[in-house]
Formats: structure tokens, C-alpha cells, sequence
């Protein structure tokens, strides 16, 4: 039972490990969801921010980690 434990805690981990960049995730694709539904924009627009979004905030995080 110990190792279940174990094993179901380093996968939630892999998910969790950093709640601000999962977060931060969260809130690209729901302003991408936004653009879509609220505003009708178009695919290209909506990729573009996704996609730049996603790296912004992937580039945020690792600066963020070297600091500590």
C-alpha cells in the first residue's frame, strides 16, 4: 500500500509541481477559449496566442526558477 501511495503521489506531482506555471497555463488557454468564443476570433490568432502565451510563460517560470 505504501508504494501505491508513493507511486500515485510523484505522478500527481508531475502534474502539481508548480502551481503558478500550472496556473499561469490555465489562464492562457482560457484567454485563448475567450478570443474564440467571446470574440470570435480567428484560428490564427487563437494559435498565435497559445502558442506564445505557453512559451512566455514556460520562459517566466525557468527565469524565475534560475533566481532562486
Amino acid at each position: 500500500m505504501t508504494l501505491l501511495r508513493l507511486i500515485v503521489r510523484e505522478f500527481v506531482g508531475l502534474f502539481v509541481d508548480d502551481e503558478k506555471l500550472a496556473l499561469s497555463i490555465l489562464a492562457v488557454v482560457g484567454a485563448c477559449w475567450l478570443l474564440v468564443h467571446a470574440i470570435h476570433g480567428s484560428a490564427f490568432s487563437t494559435g498565435l496566442l497559445l502558442v506564445l502565451g505557453c512559451v512566455g510563460v514556460l520562459i517566466a517560470s525557468v527565469l524565475q526558477g534560475a533566481r532562486r
